[in-house]
């Protein structure tokens, strides 16, 4: 490394001991980033594929308002993911407010009262649990009387085919398979894993509609749920598929049916995808998909080396420093609040936005405890830009994500070790 960067780097807090380890922990890891680099080329080709199989134009880029009639942009983008995903039809919205609500939204769409969904994957994401009715709230499928049940994961992080079995009934209608770990330390399902999931529900029952909770997940593979078999797959635009520019938004991709139901869950009975005004975001959602899959390989490169740094100190991770990777988020465990905290302020540190602010845990709505979220990001809530939250409770886990470049993902886990260093919390000597 040249002088200069050392300094710039010495300039923005990371000592010499942060700096020489961080070195060493890159140099191990050539081999696994051009394995991502060879799927990152695949995705960069499927995306320029499918918009200039869609013709996709300047005029595309003009925006709409009122009720969003003819929008020859939203129609041309939602074709554009429905090639990506290798469905007959998506919604691509900012109407949709975040994960947790195209989510809702497609749930809601499918199910009516009488109707069970159950999640063959465990507990939920915090957010979904008030979604369901697991904890009460205004609005809940419980509220509309659709039943839930949950089956558990095996000892290993496996699913339980047997629990499963037994727990459908001819009243179920749903799955809801989520992807990525939330807030557990059970592992991320790959696709192939989640497509034998699929195979063995619809052999019991090939009327049960399969949703797959894609956030995070995009991009990291080279297959999406949807080729192996999923009805529905459902993600945030302010995660991987929005590349770091939409603003907001969501999406579903999945059978025509199912998709066509969201489109009148979303607007209204007898208006479903005709209306929605696109208020000039249309570029910043093309423009962002564009770039997608090298903001993922830049998050997932980020993701390595954190693993590979922490774990070389001796903190758990999940996944661990050689797994293959199925989603961006890294999971961290310190069982130590003091090293969390540390932990977020160096990621916020790091930021180019509000680098001067010093977050601390709140009650965040949503979840059951106090959260503490590291986010100085151009869009407010981005998890594709760099970031990290926690719950704030045993055993003490942090997951990072993101940031749209490895340069900056790598720096924002350098700046978490030096905060840690520079609170006394880690000897670096050792």
């Amino acid at each position: 490394m040249n002088k200069n960067l050392e300094e710039i780097y010495g300039t923005m807090g990371i000592s010499e001991k942060v700096l020489r380890l961080s070195q060493e922990v890159e140099q191990t890891l050539k081999k696994r980033f051009e394995k991502i680099d060879k799927i990152t080329e695949y995705n960069q080709m499927k995306v320029l594929s499918a918009m200039q199989k869609n013709k996709l134009s300047e005029a595309h880029f003009a925006p709409t308002t009122g009720y969003g009639y003819n929008d020859i942009g939203r129609e041309t983008l939602e074709k554009v993911y429905a090639d990506i995903f290798h469905t007959k039809a998506a919604l691509v919205r900012p109407q949709i407010t975040c994960g947790t609500h195209a989510l809702y939204l497609a749930l809601s769409a499918v199910l009516r009262p009488g109707d069970e969904l159950i999640s063959p994957v465990g507990k939920p994401y915090d957010t979904m649990e008030e979604i369901i009715g697991i904890r009460k709230s205004t609005g809940s499928l419980a509220e509309y009387g659709v039943s839930y049940k949950q089956v558990e994961l095996l000892e290993d992080g496996s699913f339980d085919y047997d629990g499963i079995r037994d727990a459908i009934s001819d009243k179920t209608k749903m799955m809801t398979i989520q992807r990525s770990k939330g807030y557990l330390t059970r592992p991320t399902f790959s696709v192939k894993q989640i497509g034998e999931l699929i195979t063995f529900i619809k052999e019991i029952n090939s009327d049960i509609i399969c949703m797959v909770d894609n956030c995070y997940g995009e991009f990291v593979d080279i297959i999406e749920p949807s080729d192996v078999g999923a009805d529905m797959v459902v993600g945030s635009l302010i995660k991987n598929p929005g590349g770091g520019l939409a603003p907001i938004g969501g999406y579903i991709c999945g059978t025509e049916e199912c998709v066509d139901k969201a489109y009148y869950r979303l607007t209204a009975p007898g208006l479903g995808s005709e209306v929605g005004a696109t208020l000039g975001v249309n570029k910043d959602f093309f423009q962002g998909l564009f770039q997608a899959p090298q903001v993922v390989n830049g998050a997932l490169k980020g993701a390595i080396f954190a693993a590979n740094l922490y774990e070389g100190l001796g903190y758990e991770c999940t996944p661990d420093a050689t797994e293959d990777r199925h989603d961006i988020i890294q999971a961290i465990t310190f069982h130590d609040p003091d090293k969390v905290v540390a932990f977020c302020e160096g990621i916020q540190y790091a930021a180019p936005v509000d680098s001067y602010v010093t977050p601390t845990p709140w009650a965040m709505p949503g979840y059951d405890c106090d959260v503490i979220m590291a986010a100085g990001a151009f869009i407010s809530g981005a998890s594709i830009e760099l970031s990290a939250d926690a719950p704030m409770h045993e055993p003490y886990t942090v997951y990072f994500q993101g940031g749209l470049s490895y340069d900056h993902a790598r720096f924002g886990i350098m700046k978490s070790l030096a905060r840690m260093e520079e609170k006394g919390l880690v000897d670096l000597q050792k």
